[in-house]
């Protein structure tokens, strides 16, 4: 579980780390006639990454001529997958790989270039499961006056219409005898 620090820590996030960009220079270079093709693409794609962790959810975006930008509630998320070959594991990197309910088979967002990767996937755990598990309309005491006031004139309805069936069960049985 995460504390403040750790979680104000990732909060601060906003770029990739940089060995991520050596990584990139790698996988092109495993394509020697490609690479002059494949550098520029890795580069921008590099440089224009952007992060954002906020109370509400996550976004990542990048791009230049066709800027891509993905922003997941918290409240969205079904599972966190840690990914990573060989290469990335040795400059230390992994990619979080967040997934939604959506229809896509794949993952919704790939965070790439984190070091502090299991703290991110730490934090997002305990994002999720604390939008999850936080009291909903089931309580009046966790909600505004007017939301309260609300719950309880549904309640009141809601018992209203159960006494009503319950009573009209009641006389419909006395008359079939």
């Amino acid at each position: 579980m995460t504390n403040r620090a750790d979680d104000a820590a990732i909060l601060q996030i906003e770029r990739p780390h940089p060995n991520l960009w050596t990584y990139y220079i790698l996988a092109c270079l495993a394509i020697p006639p490609l690479f002059p093709f494949l550098i520029l693409p890795a580069w921008f794609r590099y440089h224009t990454m952007r992060y954002r962790f906020t109370d509400e959810g996550i976004s990542m975006c990048w791009g230049i001529l066709f800027r891509r930008e993905i922003i997941i509630n918290y409240a969205r998320i079904q599972d966190i997958h840690l990914r990573s070959n060989f290469v990335e594991r040795w400059f230390g990197l992994s990619r979080i790989l967040v997934q939604t309910a959506s229809g896509n088979a794949g993952a919704e967002m790939a965070l790439e270039g984190l070091n502090n990767f299991e703290d991110v996937r730490d934090f997002l755990y305990s994002k999720m499961r604390g939008v999850k598990d936080t009291p909903h309309s089931n309580s009046p005491e966790t909600l505004s006056s007017v939301d309260a006031e609300l719950v309880t004139t549904l309640r009141e309805v809601a018992a209203e219409l159960r006494s009503l069936r319950e009573s009209l069960a009641h006389k419909t049985d006395t008359q079939d005898v």
